[in-house]
């Protein structure tokens, strides 16, 4: 009951308070190619996933939520782009804002929040948010409140409530059209799946266990979304969580053949590697399914699904920063205790003892998990124009 009553409070707060997590959902632009220029134009832009995508759901209904975990609510989180914090998970704006219309467009949206139509889109994604639903990781004994806040099916159910008033009808299958015409972000999503397990006592081996099942449930929801008739549908996959300093911090082995030769650690990267060849082999499997039209149905939109590879694109900026223009890789921007990863678990960011870097748009890493917005402009340059989507989002 308790749970229940969690789950409601912070729905509440996402359909009352829509508007903070609302980006402007309008992508267009134009991408040569062999048959001329392409242009894509949507009429709005949904969004799910975990703390790498949620634009300030976490902090809806704060009483929801233990205060010692909204750390992103605290200076100097935001100080880049909005002068203040957000609730973003980064020194400024995230790759959801950058897949929106841009920088003017991230600008209107903190500007004039209250004043955008939910019909331009919205963000179900929240911090902590997994691909399994709570139950299990309370079947495996980790079912701690974090990973409560949002799972995917909770995020898709949030979607259909909102329906109605995105498409201005009672009944959501009149909305077809409508979303046919939508872009929607569907992840990243599996990431606080494995972080559930191996930073509380899982091993990476009984982890990647579950890799199948986790991959299995991102599937059954991009099918969920086609059902609601989505159409064009980015799913990223996950990041080189070895490469990142709470890992290197919490994780750290005595083995040096663990880590590779560029300091991150391997077991981490590997399962991220196998998670994001299921996923692919999983979303090729759904595009085959939805190439064309059963015959007994009417004509359809050609249903069109996105790899977003988070993993090639950050490894290379964290792995060989400069070449991309970065100063610094793996270590936190904003963190404490200096050294290699200037990561403390007592000192995160936010917290009293932690401090950003001076330019936070010579690093990567933010705060030892996520990326600076830097880092975000570029992994969302490569999603959208490529090369790091299958097929990029403006082919």
């Amino acid at each position: 009951m308790a749970q229940q009553a969690h789950a409601a409070a912070v729905v509440v707060g996402v359909l009352l308070y829509c508007c903070l997590c609302l980006f402007v959902g309008v992508v267009a632009g134009e991408h040569g190619g062999g048959g001329g220029d392409i242009k894509r134009q949507y009429k709005a832009m949904f969004s799910f996933g975990d703390s790498l995508t949620d634009t300030g759901n976490i902090c809806v209904n704060m009483s929801a939520v233990n205060r010692t975990e909204l750390t992103m609510a605290q200076p100097p989180y935001g100080i880049t782009f909005f002068g203040h914090p957000t609730c973003r998970c980064s020194d400024g704006r995230l790759v959801v804002d950058f897949l929106g219309v841009g920088a003017a467009a991230a600008a209107a949206v903190e500007g004039e929040r209250r004043r955008l139509p939910i019909r331009r889109g919205a963000n179900m994604a929240i911090v902590g948010g997994t691909a399994l639903d709570f139950e299990f990781f309370e079947s495996i004994g980790v079912g701690f409140p974090f990973w409560n806040y949002g799972s995917m099916n909770v995020q898709l159910r949030w979607f259909r409530d909102l329906l109605p008033s995105i498409c201005a009808t009672a009944a959501p299958q009149g909305c077809r059209a409508y979303l046919a015409e939508s872009l929607f972000l569907f992840g990243s999503l599996g990431g606080n799946d494995y972080n559930a397990m191996v930073l509380f006592g899982f091993t990476v081996d009984q982890a990647r266990n579950y890799t199948p099942k986790i991959v299995d449930q991102i599937e059954s929801g991009v099918e969920k979304l086609i059902a609601m008739g989505a159409v064009d549908i980015v799913v990223p996959g996950v990041m080189p969580f070895g490469c990142f300093a709470l890992y290197l911090t919490e994780l750290k082995s005595s083995n040096k053949s663990d880590y590779d030769d560029y300091g991150c650690l391997k077991p981490l990267n590997d399962l991220a590697i196998h998670h994001n060849s299921l996923l692919q082999t999983s979303l090729a499997a759904v595009q085959a399914r939805h190439c064309r039209s059963p015959p007994s149905s009417p004509p359809a939109a050609a249903v069109r699904i996105m790899y977003a590879d988070y993993y090639a694109v950050v490894a290379e900026m964290m792995q060989t920063p400069a070449r991309l223009g970065f100063r610094s890789g793996i270590a936190a921007c904003c963190g404490a205790g200096g050294g290699e990863y200037n990561w403390e678990y007592e000192a995160r960011c936010g917290m009293r003892g932690a401090a950003a870097c001076a330019d936070p748009s010579s690093a990567v890493c933010w705060d030892g998990a996520h990326t600076t917005e830097a880092a975000n402009r570029v992994i969302a340059g490569g999603w959208l124009r490529g090369p790091y989507c299958h097929p990029p989002i403006l082919h």
